[in-house]
């Protein structure tokens, strides 16, 4: 029977519920235990798929085509175990499902109310879909406290009661701040953050108290005091200086071991930390470093590409070299100033975004790239803006554009189904925004001989999508005439997947984001060899 671990978290947002969960599945997988891990989320959208990277950072896209919150991607990059739909949910998802089971006549007439119905809802979530798994770890996002979490806390309090205490296990992740001023480390936001914990009916049996500095042996005696939680069972975790130190911290920490005792039981096996050590040295510790610009709409927001910068590191990672990234907004960037903010660049990466807004820089950009043999990579509307790029100055087709950013262009990107044989718009698609685009892993067939199909070592691959325009297939022979090749095509041969450009040193877009599947200890075959060409660059 599976155990259950729910995490949650205390004082201020954004500690890092989800690198310690990561962190802990890995350790647990590592000593031979089988882990799922899931994130309940507590706004009202449905999913994150419509909201604006601002908003909540980067959508995660799974295999199985689910739009997702950033922290399983972590799951994902730490454990290698692939998540599916059915592991992260929201508010707006729960209470959806608990009203069109009311509009259905689900409840016999019942008053539907948030306990039971909208707790049991939850309920179900946690334990749907669970086989042989030893450990599901379970992270509520926001904050203990939030009225938003509220019934999210009180389903896992429920929980607990009706599986049995011995099958799950509280863990509390909080602030321990350093006052400066006073030279003195405060436990008080823990404390009173585990009183609003256990005001709803939850004991936490660990806490993980977050620091920018070692907690003294006495001021997490006052924890363990305080917050009624065995000594042992307070465990630190140090601001690391890189995440790939997270693993090795909580194992130093023992947070693994008192895990393992709570639930009496042993390690089949024991760790292996030497691939996180190895690294994390050549993180911290390599000379040689490449400056690669990535010119996007939300550069400004951290996790707003937050797979897109780990995969970038992960190519440093296989190439022994540090990846500075240099981040440029594409809004304002005019055509005088490319050359100047590109000077020192080795490398160039256009990511994928939606809407108009900063299109003529990055479309400017790419030019530059491709003039100047900068090794480029454009991932989905990345790859879309180097395919108008090249239409507008080797095509000559002057008005060559998308339609999802102007209706009267000429469509060399629009809606699948939208062109007729000449290559002109002959309808529209008016849908709904959520969940209407090309989801989760497809496959593509890779042109024999060509830069893709060496890097890749394979004539079939299958990669993650998330997108609603496609590049339009009737101007493929134009484009190859002119030295673009489509050397990615879907096995029906109808929706360009991968395009290349003949006499450059690299210069590869990908319809798809090959970033949602590299991962620290096995980097991505394309990022490693954009890496490796920009290393070579001069």
């Amino acid at each position: 029977m599976a155990r259950y671990i729910f995490v949650t978290g205390g004082v201020v947002s954004s500690l890092g519920k989800g690198l310690s969960s990561a962190s802990l599945a890995y350790l647990l997988k590592s000593q031979g235990y089988k882990v799922r891990l899931r994130k309940m989320d507590p706004y009202l959208n449905v999913d994150p798929g419509t909201m604006s990277p601002f908003q909540h950072g980067e959508v995660f896209v799974t295999d199985d085509g689910a739009e997702t919150d950033l922290d399983l991607g972590h799951y994902e990059r730490f454990t290698n175990i692939s998540s599916k739909q059915s592991d992260n949910i929201t508010t707006g998802r729960i209470y959806s499902d608990v009203i069109k089971k009311e509009r259905k006549g689900g409840y016999l007439g019942k008053t539907v109310q948030v306990i039971p119905h909208i707790t049991n809802r939850i309920k179900e979530f946690i334990k749907k879909d669970i086989t042989n798994e030893d450990f599901v770890i379970c992270e509520i996002g926001g904050t203990v406290g939030d009225i938003e979490s509220l019934p999210f806390v009180e389903a896992i309090r429920q929980f607990s009661n009706e599986h049995g205490k011995s099958k799950t296990l509280f863990i509390h992740l909080t602030f321990v701040p350093f006052l400066k001023s006073s030279d003195e480390i405060k436990t008080k936001p823990t404390q009173h953050s585990v009183k609003e914990l256990r005001s709803i009916g939850i004991q936490p049996d660990i806490i993980i108290c977050r620091s920018q500095q070692s907690i003294p042996l006495d001021q997490r005696k006052k924890i363990s005091l305080f917050c009624n939680v065995p000594i042992d069972n307070v465990i630190e975790t140090v601001d690391v200086r890189t995440i790939y130190e997270a693993p090795i911290s909580f194992f130093n920490q023992k947070l693994d071991k008192q895990v393992l005792k709570f639930f009496k039981l042993k390690p089949k096996k024991r760790p292996n930390l030497n691939p996180w050590k190895k690294i994390t040295k050549i993180v911290l510790n390599t000379k040689k470093s490449v400056n690669i610009a990535i010119i996007g709409k939300y550069v400004n927001l951290k996790d707003a590409y937050k797979s897109l910068d780990e995969a970038l590191v992960h190519g440093g990672i296989a190439n022994n070299v540090k990846v500075n990234l240099v981040r440029i907004e594409s809004d304002n960037l005019k055509n005088n100033e490319i050359k100047t903010k590109l000077k020192n660049a080795s490398g160039l990466l256009i990511p994928g975004g939606f809407g108009k807004r900063g299109t003529e820089g990055k479309i400017s950009a790419i030019r530059f790239a491709r003039e100047n043999k900068i090794p480029f990579l454009g991932i989905c509307f990345g790859m879309q803006m180097a395919i108008v790029e090249f239409a507008r100055n080797k095509l000559k087709i002057k008005k060559a554009g998308s339609t999802e950013l102007d209706r009267k262009c000429y469509p060399v990107i629009g809606l699948i189904n939208e062109w007729d044989k000449d290559g002109k718009i002959i309808k529209g698609t008016d849908k709904d925004l959520g969940g209407t685009m090309r989801l989760g892993l497809y496959e593509a067939k890779l042109r024999n001989n060509s830069a893709i199909n060496r890097i890749y070592k394979s004539s079939s691959i299958k990669e993650r999508h998330r997108h609603r325009y496609e590049v339009n297939n009737k101007l493929k022979n134009q484009f190859e005439n002119k030295g673009l090749i489509f050397s990615g095509m879907s096995p029906d041969n109808k929706l360009p997947e991968i395009i290349e450009l003949q006499n450059h040193p690299w210069f590869i877009g990908v319809q798809f984001h090959p970033e949602f599947k590299s991962r620290p200890l096995a980097p991505h075959p394309l990022f490693s060899s954009f890496i490796k060409a920009s290393k070579n660059h001069k």
